[in-house]
């Protein structure tokens, strides 16, 4: 079984994530589910019919985190000793060579991936770019709008 690379922060994201869907939804769409049973004729239930397909949604989605969550290999950036090179969890000042403009990423699992607040996932191709490189060194990314380069400013284990 194949483990899935996850912060501490993405982990423990997931399982709030699971105690919301087991503790708050999945006990509201049983409620819906039996009031709309209560009005009677099902086959022309609109209320009915969207209320089982959400607990449908519900119930994969907890299968999913559930998995995740048993496969997660959870990696505590600021326990890591990387010796400077960027790794997974890191977060990496970069300036991208054309513009001279300032980014900050740190590279995460995909789940908990989200560019507005810095966070790439360890798949894209800006953190592939990155993986193996330290303060100084330039990366290169293929992106939609052509060639970019990057230089590594610094690296941090945060």
């Amino acid at each position: 079984m194949a483990t899935i690379p996850l912060t501490k922060r993405g982990f423990d994201l997931l399982k709030e994530e699971l105690q919301r869907l087991k503790h708050v939804e999945r006990p509201a769409v049983v409620i819906a589910i039996a009031e709309a049973r209560a009005q009677g004729d099902l086959s022309e239930n609109a209320e009915y019919e969207a209320a089982k397909d959400k607990q449908g949604f519900i119930e994969g989605r907890i299968l999913e985190v559930e998995s995740k969550l048993a496969q997660a290999q959870v990696i505590d950036p600021s326990r890591l000793d990387a010796g400077g090179k960027v790794v997974f969890g890191a977060t990496v000042d970069l300036e991208e060579e054309e513009s001279g403009q300032s980014v900050t990423y740190q590279i995460v699992g995909e789940d908990e991936a989200d560019l507005k607040h810095g966070r790439i996932s360890i798949g894209s191709p800006i953190a592939r770019a990155l993986i193996g490189k330290e303060a100084g060194d330039t990366a290169e990314v293929r992106a939609p709008g052509g060639l970019k380069r990057y230089d590594v400013v610094e690296v941090r284990y945060t």
